[in-house]
């Protein structure tokens, strides 16, 4: 299989770069939801963990939006709120890796997903912390 993929890459790159194939940079973002009965200070822990994890890892943050406490349409392990963290950054295999490697091991997180973008929308915010409480004032 990976024959093939050198086979049609070959023109855009050099023989050197294809033996680092799986250090090629892609645009992720990364959403991690958290216990609701973590304190604040717990949380900030949280979001600087995989922030280092992140960029120790051959990858770079490039924003952290924290879209606060939400409910979640079901329960889940007998909660009815998380904290949500959403990471966008640009990495390899190896940084996702890195991720899921600590993630599994992690008992504040309830939840988490990962999805590779084409590029990354840094000036909207969807979900921001008080957002609903501006629109009813």
């Amino acid at each position: 299989m990976k024959s093939v993929i050198y086979n049609s890459i070959k023109p855009f790159f050099n023989i050197n770069e294809l033996t680092n194939i799986d250090s090629i940079m892609s645009f992720y973002e990364h959403t991690l939801v958290a216990k609701q009965d973590l304190s604040s200070a717990d949380i900030n822990k949280v979001e600087d963990k995989y922030n280092d994890i992140i960029n120790k890892s051959s990858g770079k943050v490039v924003k952290i939006e924290k879209w606060g406490l939400l409910n979640f349409a079901r329960k889940i392990k007998n909660y009815n709120k998380g904290h949500y963290i959403h990471y966008k950054f640009e990495g390899n295999s190896e940084t996702l890796k890195e991720i899921n490697k600590n993630i599994q091991i992690d008992s504040s997180v309830l939840r988490h997903l990962t999805v590779k973008c084409k590029k990354l929308v840094l000036d909207e915010e969807y979900f921001k912390e008080g957002k609903d409480n501006e629109k009813k004032k």
